[in-house]
């Protein structure tokens, strides 16, 4: 059974950095590929950003394209969401989440796994 625990939520003013991180364990980290959610509040869940299961390919959603990176570390089953230059409306709770394969969806639906979230609250 996979497992995900997410850290590294907190509160910071605009314009700052946070880096989250999230421990995958259960299954073979390298055989999935990784995905960065999050859902503000009063919104709907979207996609934040996306890496393959070898790290070579990964994807954006606009709003955060320049200032989020996705990376995984596959010796350590970590993979990481370093957020610079963030403004108010990055305020929401971070999901991970995992799907079997080699690349990543936008898709909420194609993730068979979730960790249980942190937050990130970005002050004006």
């Amino acid at each position: 059974q996979v497992q995900l625990v997410e850290f590294g939520g907190g509160l910071v003013q605009a314009g700052g950095s946070l880096t989250l991180s999230c421990e995958f364990s259960g299954r073979t980290f390298s055989r999935f590929a990784m995905g960065w959610f999050r859902r503000a509040p009063g919104k709907e869940r979207e996609f934040v950003a996306g890496i393959s299961w070898s790290g070579d390919n990964t994807g954006y959603t606009d709003s955060v394209k320049g200032r989020f990176i996705i990376s995984r570390d596959n010796a350590e089953n970590t993979v990481f969401l370093q957020m610079n230059s963030l403004k108010p409306e990055d305020t929401a709770v971070y999901y991970c989440a995992a799907t079997e394969g080699s690349y990543f969806y936008t898709g909420a639906v194609e993730y068979d796994y979730w960790g249980q979230g942190t937050q990130v609250t970005v002050s004006s």
